[in-house]
């Protein structure tokens, strides 16, 4: 079925107003098609079917090239000890600042970035101001103003985790003077962030038909109130969320750890909450995911990739002898993966991405490399891992040892003799073991950066790439976006 295609109005960032779209269509278009099309803004917003519409473009919006492609390649992983730039030393030179420490506001992805967050902030904001006002059924409106609520609070937590005060814009602007404001403080969008989940949460199902999966679920809302707290250091917080979360009983660890990324077992039990791509048959211009494409293996196989953003050394060297996440984590070059296919020595890197990695049999010629590659926004490891956490720093060993153990035996695959349980009762030992865990099973999941800096550890960490305390704490506000603001929006120190 063809969608029927919209057209709204939205705000990038400050003080532009652009043509921005939504669409709509049958089963599960929500998923995986681009925004296009023609309907203006008032006169949209009538029927059940166009807040549908609304709610299937704010999740299409999700999976664009600046929200899980370039950008958060530069500044959520290559930013940090987990990844290098990767492909040949000549391309994308930018991509060093970033792992270097030393980019400057003036580089495009920062604003690639800026821009996506507050396109899909906009998304939902306009589901949020607009569908209350719709006759429709109850339930179903109630439902899709908390996924939008959960939609905001995720892209707000993105802001803020990169560039720290950012504006809060909580409705679409209705007139010129509401297009430039000011940076909020990140504590006040942090307070917006944790009641919007709160609404969500008590709103949302923990689980969908067939028709829906992939939309958002009471437990991704909770676990991502759950990762928010963390970052605050409200430790009661986090362990009444995860708590919240395994007693839903929805969630398992996949038993194949390096099988839980693979397409075929897309939205697994492990899986939470995972931007939704897809290969449409017969629509390659929709096909439009490129999270795989720019970080698969650089072959000349015609599935081949881009190559960027590798797994460091660092990394490689953080996993213990005979962890097989480690295998399921890189691919090396010379190598055949698990799915058959031979990675050629030639290809200009000894490392690719295996979370990322797509089998080359999936690959359709005029289509992206990997579109139809999931990313994995939270999953239930996770979750453990932040309530052992919790449990260490709040003085509840027993409980912290009791999750750090689900983790690491499902890593250990039944084999005894590695990954033996951590006993240590010393809680500054146990915080070492438990940063320790979440590198190695999250690896290349574009949550290192944020969270070495969440911890405190970014000068201690990263400080060879060139890390400078009090300035690298965040990266500098995009340019453009001060000069659009005629100065409304202030720099970041230190840029």
């Amino acid at each position: 079925m063809k969608n029927k295609k919209y057209n709204l109005q939205k705000t990038i960032g400050l003080g532009l107003v652009a043509a921005i779209v939504i669409s709509q269509g049958c089963t599960k278009s929500f998923l995986n098609k681009t925004p296009a099309g023609t309907t203006v803004a008032t006169q949209f917003f009538k029927t059940s079917a166009d807040a549908t519409a609304a709610v299937a473009a704010m999740y299409a919006d999700l999976h664009g090239y600046n929200e899980t492609a370039f950008p958060p390649v530069a500044l959520e992983s290559v930013g940090s000890d987990d990844a290098t730039k990767g492909s040949v030393p000549t391309d994308a030179t930018f991509l060093n600042s970033y792992h270097n420490f030393t980019i400057t506001s003036g580089d495009g992805q920062l604003d690639g970035f800026w821009g996506a967050l507050y396109n899909n902030i906009n998304f939902a904001n306009q589901i949020l101001d607009n569908v209350p006002n719709i006759d429709m059924d109850a339930s179903l409106k109630a439902r899709y103003l908390a996924e939008a609520r959960f939609i905001r609070s995720y892209d707000y937590f993105r802001l803020i985790c990169n560039f720290g005060d950012a504006p809060l814009r909580l409705h679409v602007p209705t007139s010129t003077t509401d297009y430039n404001l000011p940076r909020t403080p990140k504590a006040q969008i942090y307070a917006q962030i944790e009641a919007d989940l709160t609404s969500a949460a008590a709103v949302l199902p923990a689980t969908y038909n067939s028709v829906d999966v992939g939309h958002v679920t009471k437990g991704a809302a909770l676990a991502l109130h759950a990762k928010v707290a963390l970052y605050l250091k409200n430790w009661a917080d986090v362990i009444t969320y995860t708590n919240q979360v395994t007693a839903l009983g929805v969630y398992s660890l996949f038993p194949n750890y390096e099988k839980m990324f693979r397409t075929q077992n897309k939205n697994n039990s492990e899986s939470i909450f995972e931007i939704q791509n897809m290969l449409i048959p017969n629509e390659p211009s929709e096909s439009n995911s490129q999270y795989s494409q720019v970080q698969m293996p650089r072959v000349t196989a015609p599935a081949g990739g881009w190559g960027f953003n590798n797994p460091s050394p660092s990394l490689i060297a953080e996993f213990e002898p005979g962890d097989p996440r480690l295998a399921a984590t890189v691919i090396y070059t010379g190598q055949t993966t698990a799915e058959g296919d031979f990675i050629d020595s030639s290809a200009p890197n000894p490392y690719y991405n295996y979370k990322s990695y797509v089998p080359f049999s999936l690959f359709v010629s005029g289509f992206n490399t990997g579109c139809q590659q999931d990313k994995i926004v939270i999953r239930y490891a996770e979750v453990l891992l932040m309530n052992a956490e919790a449990n260490n720093e709040s003085g509840n060993t027993a409980a912290a040892l009791a999750s750090l153990e689900l983790v690491r035996a499902r890593a250990r695959e039944g084999n005894a003799a590695i990954l033996p349980a951590v006993t240590t009762t010393d809680q500054t030992a146990l915080r070492a073991a438990i940063y320790h865990e979440r590198r190695v099973e999250m690896g290349m999941e574009f949550d290192r950066h944020a969270d070495v800096i969440r911890q405190g550890r970014g000068a201690a960490v990263f400080g060879p790439q060139g890390f400078v305390t009090g300035k690298s704490e965040v990266w500098p506000i995009p340019q453009n976006e001060i000069d659009l603001s005629g100065g409304t929006l202030t720099q970041n120190p230190g840029y």
